[in-house]
């Protein structure tokens, strides 16, 4: 796949890496759009495709209590508005083989969460809506078994998938970056994408809610451009204190530009 498949992307021939970034989840009908348009806006200062990323549910939660969503169709409202608006690819999730139906009609790439891309009918009924297809590597698996994934969409017919790298279990509660990965699922000849802020995750806390450490953010997202990524995955919120999911290793939406500006020019002394 390349990126000039991806519809609405721009500056795709820039030479500079991809940023996939957003929210973890709709919170409210105007918080995604005011996200984007301030991401937008560095992307478009330095030439960088940009893809919106918000959940449109959150299916995979420690507690039972924990936000999951303003519903299913308000919320990829939501996201196809940003897209819309802005005109601009937008990603969400899916978890079932009924929600990869639903969810294409809303927006322009599908997501398989890294906990699910074994899943082989979610796989196959994600490839046949013909949309580009994002599936992070799960922390129980190799680079090299990444392949079956991304073959079980190819069956499909559809051959738009990109690959992303999200950290590997270490432990019951941390996780860490292994950046041979990138090399490795390259040579399935697919965009392989780094997830900078799930892979500084703390799952399985005592408290039921995930920690993190965003401080280390700079340092992944600097480690992974110059490990040869060809994009980076970023959560981002203006109060990540205050949000409603993943607040822990979010990063600050007021500190991504000069972030971006480093891995820029990092990109360029490659």
């Amino acid at each position: 796949m390349k990126l000039q498949e991806i519809p609405k992307i721009k500056f795709a021939d820039s030479g500079n890496f991809l940023l996939i970034a957003g929210p973890c989840v709709v919170e409210d009908e105007t918080m995604p759009l005011l996200i984007a348009e301030r991401i937008m806006k560095i992307c478009d200062n330095f030439q960088i495709p940009f893809i919106f990323k918000a959940s449109y549910k959150k299916a995979n939660r420690s507690r039972s209590d924990s936000f999951s969503g303003i519903g299913d169709e308000e919320a990829l409202n939501v996201i196809e508005h940003v897209g819309n608006s802005l005109n601009i690819p937008v990603l969400t999730d899916i978890h079932s083989e009924k929600e990869a139906e639903m969810a294409a009609g809303f927006v322009d790439i599908l997501q398989i969460p890294a906990f699910l891309c074994r899943q082989t009918e979610l796989l196959l009924a994600a490839g046949k809506t013909g949309k580009p297809i994002n599936i992070k590597k799960g922390q129980f698996v190799s680079a090299g078994a990444m392949k079956f994934a991304m073959e079980k969409v190819y069956q499909t017919g559809n051959k738009q998938v990109m690959l992303t790298e999200r950290g590997t279990t270490f432990g019951y509660n941390d996780l860490v970056v292994d950046f041979r990965n990138i090399p490795e699922m390259q040579k399935f000849d697919v965009p392989v994408i780094v997830d900078v802020t799930h892979s500084l995750q703390q799952p399985n806390q005592t408290s039921g809610i995930t920690g993190g450490r965003p401080d280390l953010i700079s340092t992944i997202a600097r480690a992974a451009i110059a490990a040869g990524a060809d994009g980076i995955f970023i959560e981002t919120h203006p109060d990540p204190a205050h949000a409603r999911s993943d607040g822990a290793n979010m990063l600050r939406l007021d500190l991504l530009e000069s972030i971006i500006e480093t891995l820029v020019r990092i990109r360029k002394a490659l």
